[in-house]
């Protein structure tokens, strides 16, 4: 699988136990490490939330979160389990750092580099995506449908998934299904 790579979002502590824990983060997070340990041959990308304390998308500055994945928080890292197949920095792409921009889509996000990940992905010679992480309706398919936008063939670990509420997570998979998106 060449062309393939793993693309893991926001499976950081806010989400997963923090000041916004998603329902099933636990379940997400040991799946999805089962899966990257039997699959050691697909690289692994990943996409961090790192807003600044002043971030516009928290309720004190006017947006409808709570103070989330703050830069140099432990919120804001990746859980323990999956730190160690984050061990390349031009594979993390970081999105959410502009104060004023409310960012879900890892595809927006940019490495060290400053590169994005379409680009890096092409660069990989990469054709398909499979996409895991936080949360179902708003950052993994954000990510997933820029992913598809830009013409990659994007598959959704569902087993590997969190989400805010369980209704918006079913009709998130039913839509992205509808949009071409293959759930397995």
């Amino acid at each position: 699988m060449k062309d393939t790579a793993i693309i893991v979002v926001d499976m950081l502590y806010d989400f997963i136990d923090g000041s916004m824990a998603c329902l099933g983060a636990d379940d997400a997070v040991a799946n999805t490490l089962a899966f990257l340990k039997s699959h050691r041959d697909i690289p692994v990308i990943f996409v961090r939330d790192n807003h600044p304390a002043n971030h516009s998308s928290f309720k004190e500055f006017g947006g409808i979160w709570p103070p989330h994945c703050v830069q140099g928080t432990h919120g804001a890292a990746i859980h323990k389990d999956l730190a160690p197949f984050a061990d390349d920095e031009g594979l993390i792409f970081y999105k959410g750092e502009n104060p004023a921009v409310e960012q879900y889509s890892g595809f927006e996000g940019r490495n060290e580099a400053g590169q994005g990940m379409g680009e890096v992905l092409r660069l990989m010679e990469i054709d398909n995506v499979l996409v895991c992480g936080i949360a179902t309706e708003y950052c993994v398919r954000n990510t997933a449908e820029d992913l598809l936008k830009d013409g990659f063939k994007v598959t959704i670990l569902m087993d590997c998934l969190a989400w805010v509420d369980a209704d918006g997570h079913k009709k998130a998979l039913a839509e992205m299904e509808n949009e071409g998106i293959r759930l397995i």
